[in-house]
């Protein structure tokens, strides 16, 4: 079975930079040789691209940690170390991507072919030619690449639709989809038969087309997840023009006027908004013997309900006879026609104002001092963690300028502040250093 996934996270690490080198030059003829290390390449970035073939986030059920390569190193002579190249993955079209550790929506891609850069490579580290001067004119200081970003991301699908088929499980929708367009989706006598979101295109003589989307049916308390309906209703935001189809078989003339009000209460429960979007009302199975009466009895009940607006307007169809279908389509295409595009910046300005608020504050100092249960001094923090990974340890004066960093940054005068003595133990990650005044 072909299982519909529209929400998944993974873990993205974008490839640290290549690391600079400390060398000279060591021609015959240049007894004096200088610095000659060249500088490390860009590590590779992760990158998120629209393609217009996939449905589903499936691929990535089993493929949830990308890593893409590191830059190669600095070489001698000067030469700087090959880039590596991006690693890029397939998302389908309508792929909304919220970073899990800030909350924040970083991206939304709805376009052909569209781009997201949601993890950078790291820059190379420079090599010792950078780091001459009169007073060092041959300095063994080089610098580690830079690492490259990490994160923990959460792809969700939202099917991009123009027309999207609402109602009650077995209205109708699967089969009308099928009478319109070339989808073929399962169709059987059962609620619940659509689990996944069928799309297919409407194609008019007169030349208009539209995608029209068939989605699983909702019952009530599905804007509280019950059921399908939080992926369901997900499916539904995109979507221009509603067509809210309704079942007039039944042998109780009241069903069809309370299903009808109950989808419009989940809808309302999900986002008020959903009902400003044109809905036209869709009376199917009118090839069934008790069709035309609760038809009637349903549109008396439209009139005489006061909490509405304006009465919507009803349009009676038999997909299995093909009564009124092309018909219908026409009108749809009309109300596309006046109906602006989807406006996917605008729509989850309140999403990520949400997040954002939901969301633990970013550490913003550029280091930050706490003890172990040993009496051992610990420094973290972004900007320090970072300077210290692109330290190349194993040369003297590579050391001291990180010395010279911390300093300027006010790390010696914080810690001299609380409390720190000559001798205690200092650590930086697993590296370990005495504190001297």
């Amino acid at each position: 079975m072909n299982t519909f996934v529209d929400q998944i996270k993974i873990e993205v690490h974008a490839g640290k930079g290549g690391d600079g080198m400390v060398a000279f030059r060591r021609e015959k003829y240049v007894p004096n040789g200088g610095p000659a290390g060249g500088d490390g390449g860009r590590g590779g970035s992760i990158i998120l691209k629209v393609d217009e073939g996939l449905r589903t986030l499936m691929d990535f059920r089993y493929h949830r940690i990308f890593k893409a390569k590191n830059g190669g190193n600095g070489m001698n002579k000067q030469m700087t170390g090959p880039s590596a190249a991006d690693t890029v993955i397939a998302v389908p079209q309508g792929t909304t991507v919220r970073d899990l550790d800030t909350g924040e929506i970083i991206g939304d891609l709805v376009e052909k072919g569209q781009e997201l850069v949601v993890a950078r490579g790291g820059r190379g580290g420079r090599g010792n030619i950078h780091f001459a001067s009169a007073k060092n004119p041959a300095p063994e200081i080089a610098e580690n690449g830079e690492p490259g970003e990490g994160h923990y991301l959460e792809l969700e699908l939202k099917m991009l639709a123009d027309v999207g088929l609402i109602g009650f499980p077995s209205v109708g929708k699967s089969t009308l989809l099928s009478v319109v367009t070339g989808a073929k989706p399962k169709i059987a006598a059962y609620e619940f038969t659509t689990l996944v979101p069928n799309l297919g295109m409407v194609m008019l003589p007169d030349g208009r087309d539209f995608a029209m989307a068939d989605m699983p049916g909702l019952i009530e308390g599905s804007a509280k997840g019950v059921g399908l309906g939080l992926k369901f209703l997900r499916h539904i935001e995109r979507t221009r023009v509603l067509l809210h189809l309704v079942d007039m078989s039944s042998e109780d003339p009241e069903q069809a006027i309370q299903r009808y009000r109950q989808i419009n209460h989940e809808l309302a429960n999900y986002d008020p908004e959903l009902l400003k979007r044109p809905q036209i009302v869709v009376a199917t199975k009118m090839d069934m013997p008790n069709a035309n009466d609760n038809l009637e009895h349903f549109k008396r009940e439209l009139a005489a309900d006061d909490t509405l607006e304006q009465t919507p307007r009803v349009f009676p169809i038999s997909a299995v006879t093909h009564q009124g279908v092309q018909q219908l389509m026409q009108l749809t295409a009309d109300l596309l026609d006046k109906t602006p595009a989807f406006d996917s910046e605008s729509h989850d300005e309140q999403l990520v104002a949400e997040y954002k608020a939901a969301a633990p504050d970013k550490e913003t100092a550029d280091f930050t001092i706490s003890r172990d249960e040993d009496g051992t001094w610990v420094l973290g923090g972004a900007k320090l963690l970072r300077l210290f990974d692109m330290t190349d340890l194993t040369h003297e004066q590579s050391q001291l300028r990180f010395a010279r960093q911390l300093r300027t940054m006010g790390v010696d005068d914080a810690l001299r502040a609380k409390g720190i003595k000559d001798g205690d133990l200092v650590r930086i990650k697993k590296f370990v250093f005495e504190f001297v005044q």
